[in-house]
């Protein structure tokens, strides 16, 4: 039996995103920070590269049959993480996190690679979650992927 989620779940969603792709980049040695800023989340130096980077976290939580749901990106999003980007002098990334199923995915690429798969429509990019784009993502070098496997063991008695 699946619950309802809080009226707070896509926030709490948000900032758990936020706060998990904080923790893996600093656990792999990036310098970073969480900051409040329009266009970007989260700040990190790559140890490895060098970049600085301004990443905007874009998160979504899926309930069970739901887990190959797209996630909307929308077009003003891309120039408003531009802009921080350039005022921080920073490269402008995108970190996607989604919560479906028994895992938790993340992925990290850069505005460009982004583009590049997703480009801008109408309105919106579309990060598409079905098994074969989950596949193709799998094997791209530009994308930065780590996942998270979940279970519940026990829960409270309804």
């Amino acid at each position: 039996m699946e619950l309802a989620k809080s009226s707070r779940h896509s926030k709490i969603t948000g900032d758990f995103a936020e706060c998990l792709v904080l923790y893996w980049l600093s656990k792999y040695g990036f310098e970073c920070a969480k900051v409040d800023h329009t266009g970007i989340d989260l700040i990190a130096k790559n140890p490895i590269s060098g970049d600085l980077m301004g990443i905007s976290v874009k998160s979504r939580s899926r309930n069970i049959g739901k887990e190959d749901s797209s996630v909307s990106i929308p077009n003003d999003n891309f120039e408003k993480a531009e802009e921080a980007c350039k005022a921080f002098g920073c490269k402008p990334y995108f970190a996607i996190v989604v919560d479906a199923g028994n895992s938790i995915t993340a992925y990290i690429l850069s505005l460009s690679e982004l583009v590049k798969i997703s480009p801008k429509g109408k309105t919106a990019s579309t990060w598409k979650m079905s098994k074969n784009h989950r596949g193709s993502y799998r094997v791209n070098p530009n994308i930065v992927i780590f996942e998270f496997s979940h279970s519940t063991l026990r829960w409270f008695s309804c």
